[in-house]
């Protein structure tokens, strides 16, 4: 699925048009390389600050030589950014780039990590999962090509590639109903990018199922820490759903540690869906449900993006929308007519 275009701004093309010569001549003088009389070259300048024309921060690159270098933004606590940059790094080097990876973590927020990659001159950047707001990513977009990786965005200067959140959750849902499931409940991923698209899917999918009475979103993160305490919250209760879909892989980790120590067996009383499926997931011990995203797609369109932007800075921006699949695994199985909650 393609979507969005980024607002007009003058081009070469109205450059040329007006100076009387060609598209390859203005550029030559934009990017400051031979070919072009003093004359010329003075008109188009001249012409092109009437417009308005802002060269692209590929082409103030190019001017002063080329890094080749695509820089990288991750979480470093979320296993699936690995899986990400895995791919991403041989993809970059089949098209003669280098890639630079520059961590949020504790302690260094999202923007100092970004600000890094571009203190070491990335011509591109791949944001993965970006937690910055939009003004701050179109003024990114100013400095170097910047392309979004798993975050909704709406048309805009920057290009964009996720994964279909709300299938890999219809999906989810439509698994655990037809195994009978009626009580499920959602633990939400909180700030997180594609939280409140997996939330507000999960609504939708329930309310298709006529479920509307059973929806419950328990408030939580992308973390082990967080499934844990939705686990604690949910035994304190007395009454457990019949099926979980968590946030994550790491959240639905932590829900199973805490139902396990409480004696909740998974999934004879309750079953578990994650999301990402991360390579904990496919431990034998583990064997969890959860939705595989598409990390080629996700990885080969995003690099692409950055390249495509650096050849041609007047390309219309583009958000490509990337399938997900559920992998059933051991996590879950048919609902049982009534379940408790065991005393800790």
């Amino acid at each position: 699925m393609v979507t969005g275009a980024r607002a007009r701004k003058p081009t070469m093309d109205d450059i040329a048009a007006r100076a009387g010569v060609s598209r390859t001549l203005v550029s030559f003088v934009l990017r400051g390389k031979a070919g072009a009389g003093e004359q010329t070259r003075q008109r188009v300048l001249q012409i092109a600050d009437e417009l308005g024309y802002r060269p692209d921060a590929a082409a103030q690159l190019l001017a002063r030589g080329r890094s080749r270098t695509l820089g990288v933004l991750i979480d470093v606590e979320q296993p699936f950014h690995a899986q990400l940059v895995t791919r991403i790094y041989p993809i970059a080097k089949t098209v003669g780039y280098e890639v630079l990876l520059s961590a949020s973590a504790p302690g260094r927020d999202e923007i100092a990590a970004i600000e890094s990659l571009i203190g070491h001159r990335c011509e591109g950047l791949i944001l993965l999962g970006p937690g910055s707001d939009q003004s701050y990513l179109e003024e990114l977009e100013q400095r170097a090509v910047v392309v979004v990786v798993g975050k909704p965005a709406p048309p805009s200067a920057f290009d964009s590639v996720r994964s279909a959140d709300d299938s890999g959750i219809r999906q989810s849902v439509q698994h655990l109903v037809e195994l009978g499931h009626r009580a499920i409940h959602h633990i939400g991923g909180g700030a997180e990018s594609s939280a409140a698209v997996r939330r507000d899917a999960y609504i939708d999918a329930m309310h298709a199922h006529g479920l509307d009475e059973c929806v419950r979103v328990i408030d939580g993160a992308h973390d082990e820490a967080s499934g844990a305490a939705a686990g604690r919250r949910m035994l304190d209760e007395g009454t457990l759903p019949t099926a979980v879909l968590a946030g994550n892989d790491r959240c639905a980790l932590g829900l199973m540690d805490s139902l396990d120590r409480a004696g909740v067996l998974v999934p004879e009383d309750v079953s578990i869906v994650g999301y990402d499926d991360s390579d904990i997931a496919r431990l034998s011990r583990i064997d969890l449900t959860t939705v595989r995203q598409n990390v080629d797609g996700l990885a080969e369109n995003a690099v692409a993006f950055a390249v495509a932007r650096l050849e041609d800075d007047e390309l219309r921006a583009t958000e490509i929308v990337v399938e997900p699949h559920l992998v059933v695994r051991g996590s879950t199985g048919p609902v049982r007519t009534e379940v408790r909650a065991r005393q800790r």
